[in-house]
């Protein structure tokens, strides 16, 4: 094993792995709240709710538990989604509560890698700090090695690729970050300024002939690599479909910056304020457009899964919420 092979773990973290060819690679961040499908036959797939409601660790956790168990975890948390303490939850405050749990997970992340790079949990860390904990490997390699092609880009590209990033990110240019900074790049698809950063990427990693714009070819390959004489997946004409007809809008056969960011960073969907929506109406027994915890335990099974039909960590964890 090369000396560098352990140090890649943590350059993994921040690696898209190459989807299986038969799969579909998708670059869309549209903050969707699971990884269920939305719908099941045209009916709605209520794993979705509860992934949306608690997270998908809770989510399965729940899935452990007898509805007894279900509903008594699921006062507790009614508890704490009722932020005015007027014993109905609103539209806005289970809004609020399925925004949180969805970015539980980026904190978590964001936390577990500050804490690695640096333990003594500074108040800011410099770019070298990072450069020397994730790509410090590198200064061990062979030149030959430093060329390799990792997932299309070589170890000398990456580190180039994160110190712009991390300059996007570093507002008041002092060339260190703060954790909320420090989120900003490891998850720029979630702030409003680093947005033209993910779409910079995004073409740089699909345009292979560095023209500074994705043909159908090269959209079409970055998502699908069938061997020759394979049958396509009926996806792949779709995705032919969807380029010429919604993605390249001028029809030039070419996708620019602007419709790229289209694409990836879809504007016009709220995935919470529909999820808090249906909940609401699923569960609203008196037509009030709030909901009183007798309403939400009496369907609980729309909230939260039980060993008949997650959120047990949320329950362990309760008292930050």
């Amino acid at each position: 094993m090369r000396p560098h092979a352990l140090a890649l773990l943590l350059v993994a973290s921040l690696v898209i792995a190459k989807p299986a060819d038969e799969e579909k690679k998708s670059r869309v961040h549209d903050e969707k709240l699971s990884d269920e499908s939305h719908f099941l036959n045209d009916e709605h797939n209520p794993d979705y709710d509860h992934e949306a409601f608690l997270g998908e660790d809770e989510a399965r956790t729940f899935d452990q538990l007898t509805p007894e168990e279900s509903k008594d975890r699921l006062s507790k948390i009614v508890d704490k989604i009722d932020s005015d303490k007027d014993g109905l939850v609103t539209e806005k405050e289970l809004h609020n509560w399925i925004e949180y749990t969805q970015k539980r997970y980026i904190n978590d992340d964001v936390k577990r890698q500050w804490l690695t790079i640096n333990p003594e949990n500074k108040d800011t860390m410099y770019w070298l700090e990072y450069k020397k904990g994730v790509y410090g490997f590198i200064d061990n390699m062979e030149p030959g090695d430093l060329d390799d092609d990792n997932e299309g880009m070589t170890y000398i590209e990456m580190v180039m690729r994160d110190e712009r990033r991390w300059e996007a990110a570093d507002g008041n240019d002092d060339g260190a970050l703060t954790i909320e900074e420090f989120t900003d790049f490891l998850h720029p698809e979630e702030a409003e300024h680093m947005r033209s950063i993910v779409v910079t990427e995004t073409v740089e990693d699909i345009d292979k002939d560095k023209d500074g714009k994705i043909s159908l070819n090269e959209y079409i390959g970055d998502m699908y690599r069938g061997e020759e004489g394979e049958v396509e997946p009926s996806w792949v004409s779709n995705e032919r479909e969807q380029f010429r007809e919604f993605r390249d809008k001028d029809g030039n056969g070419y996708l620019d910056q602007e419709e790229v960011k289209s694409w990836i960073i879809p504007a016009d969907y709220n995935h919470a304020e529909a999820e808090s929506k249906h909940l609401i109406y699923e569960a609203d027994n008196n037509g009030d457009q709030v909901l009183s915890k007798d309403e939400i335990l009496e369907k609980y099974d729309v909230f939260v899964g039980s060993q008949a039909t997650d959120f047990g960590e949320a329950l362990v964890r309760h008292d930050e919420f």
